[in-house]
């Protein structure tokens, strides 16, 4: 049988299912590689707007199984389920906040660990583009939409060339002025947000960009996306908490190097 790499909390966030850039499969495989006892799914886990396009985007049976395999964690190993409704996931607007099993749907949450509090929020709220108007932020969907098509034809011309997997769409972003100085800004906001909350840090996902820092006294953390980035949270036993990608912890399980293993 083959050992789980155990946390105490995993986040992920940004997963788009019913999206054909949506990395379903990896996600799957980073699940069945793990254990935890709070699972936090932080928005856009499903993509409601993508599936209300129609026919192009379809759910699938993958999207399926990916349910299935957290529906086997709550059985198995007892996971808290945590469901933070993003945008693209809107249409739980009219179920939240809900609590059945072991699962709640909510719109923001207290996660608390170690004398710790963590403000997790998908991070929507604090983006005027997607609160004030939603055509705008759909309109930028689909440029979006073609850098991630851009970014998977030049990673096939990658991966017949040999060489291993690049986020082109991740570093056209990072070199884009305007979007380095939406990310900064989005970021102070949510810390100053927390503060105000009186949280020691805060938790979120929403803009596709893993990170793990500080801002004075405030701890920002980012989960990503399983779209671009293939990344997670990671909170181990002690509270310390890393950014960890789907490359690493697969690679990790093959080559046997994993020490934090469950039982």
């Amino acid at each position: 049988m083959r050992l789980r790499i155990f946390y105490s909390t995993i986040v992920l966030s940004d997963i788009h299912l019913g999206t054909s850039n949506s990395k379903t499969i990896e996600v799957s495989n980073f699940l069945k590689s793990v254990n935890c006892r709070r699972l936090i799914l932080n928005g856009d886990i499903i993509d409601g707007w993508a599936l209300r396009k129609g026919s192009t985007r379809k759910w699938q049976k993958k999207h399926t199984d990916f349910f299935k395999i957290i529906m086997k964690m709550m059985e198995k190993q007892g996971t808290e389920v945590i469901y933070v409704r993003g945008n693209h996931d809107d249409f739980l607007d009219g179920l939240v906040p809900m609590s059945f099993y072991n699962i709640k749907i909510v719109r923001e949450f207290i996660h608390e660990s170690h004398g710790r509090r963590y403000y997790v929020t998908h991070g929507d709220i604090f983006d005027t583009v997607t609160t004030r108007a939603k055509w705008l932020a759909r309109l930028g969907d689909v440029g979006y939409t073609f850098l991630l098509w851009l970014n998977s034809a030049y990673n096939k011309y990658r991966i017949k060339g040999g060489m291993s997997y690049y986020s082109l769409s991740q570093a056209i972003k990072q070199k884009v002025k305007s979007a380095v100085s939406y990310i900064s800004d989005f970021e102070h906001e949510l810390v100053r947000f927390a503060h105000a909350r009186k949280c020691n840090g805060v938790i979120c996902g929403h803009i596709h960009h893993p990170e793990n820092t500080y801002y004075d006294d405030i701890h920002y953390l980012n989960s990503g996306d399983w779209v671009e980035t293939l990344s997670a949270l990671t909170e181990d036993e002690d509270g310390k908490w890393e950014i960890v990608r789907y490359e690493d912890v697969i690679n990790s399980l093959v080559d046997g190097s994993t020490i934090n293993v469950a039982s």
